[in-house]
């Protein structure tokens, strides 16, 4: 199957930290498992994506469109965002070809809430042991798993997942299981409700604080005005804006449109290009 990538670049958006589960080959393909389909993509000639399955439905134009968010209007977003603000061109000058993912509600929550104080590695291998231990398996050869549903993990307990080896998160990982499976917390109520009562509703879950609250938003809801915050993008928004700008989530977002989780992923790929340490460094660029 056949996409126009539309300058999308599989390495930046899919190794910038807002996904566990795209593994990158030797060939330049990236194989990964999302809503029960595993695929092998691949950049072509002509600004164009290759999709294989591997298990699963066949991979489905729509599906995949949406998931790489090639309906969203890249260029003209990121030339407004260019005019916003020179710190944050420099931002998308360092990974131009990152889009933000549409990814599946529930995996998104979990994943980042198995992220908390955790590294990239680790955090890939918890998601891969949660998938094989407890996913519905998508092939005969044990390659594929889909990722476990809300209502196969809330029967459980902590002890049917110490083979995680995730530690305390397991407790968060089952309380948010539960409020999905029972219906207290929905993908459209979330999508529906203003921004900080979304926020303040995914934050009643065990071990849901603001910046797992609006990653979830972000890459689980297509929230684009979410604006996760760690420690990287709040030394970045300090260098960036200098202190001229006391909440840069409502700036870009009055900036771009609503469209300041975007502008995040770039910043946030700026800021792990520099090396960005303890003290903020300083961005001639942006003076």
């Amino acid at each position: 199957m056949y996409l126009k990538a539309k300058g999308l670049s599989l390495a930046q958006t899919l190794d910038c930290g807002q996904c566990f589960r795209w593994q990158s080959q030797p060939d330049g393909s990236w194989t990964g498992i999302v809503e029960g389909q595993a695929v092998r993509v691949q950049e072509v000639p002509g600004d164009g994506l290759e999709l294989t399955g591997l298990a699963g439905p066949d991979p489905d134009p729509a599906f995949w469109s949406g998931y790489f968010a090639l309906d969203l209007d890249y260029p003209a977003l990121l030339d407004r965002m260019r005019a916003a603000h020179p710190g944050l061109a420099n931002c998308i000058d360092c990974a131009p070809g990152i889009r933000v993912l549409r990814q599946p509600f529930f995996e998104a929550l979990i994943t980042f809430l198995i992220s908390q104080n955790n590294n990239i590695p680790r955090i890939r291998g918890i998601v891969d042991r949660l998938c094989r231990g407890l996913g519905q398996p998508l092939d005969d050869g044990g390659n594929f798993y889909a990722f476990p549903s809300a209502r196969r993990l809330a029967p459980l307990t902590e002890a049917d997942l110490a083979f995680l080896r995730a530690g305390w998160r397991s407790s968060y990982i089952l309380d948010a299981a539960r409020r999905v499976a029972s219906g207290a917390l929905t993908q459209p109520q979330l999508q529906a409700l203003p921004l900080a009562e979304a926020r303040a509703r995914l934050m009643e879950i065990k071990g849901v604080g603001p910046k797992v609250a609006d990653c979830t938003l972000l890459y689980g809801l297509g929230r684009w005005e979410a604006y996760p915050i760690d420690v990287w993008v709040r030394r970045a928004d300090q260098t960036l804006f200098t202190g001229r700008v006391k909440d840069p989530a409502a700036y870009l977002n009055r900036k771009t449109g609503g469209h300041a989780g975007i502008a995040q992923q770039y910043i946030f790929a700026w800021a792990r290009s520099t090396g960005l340490t303890k003290k903020p460094h300083k961005n001639p660029a942006c003076d």
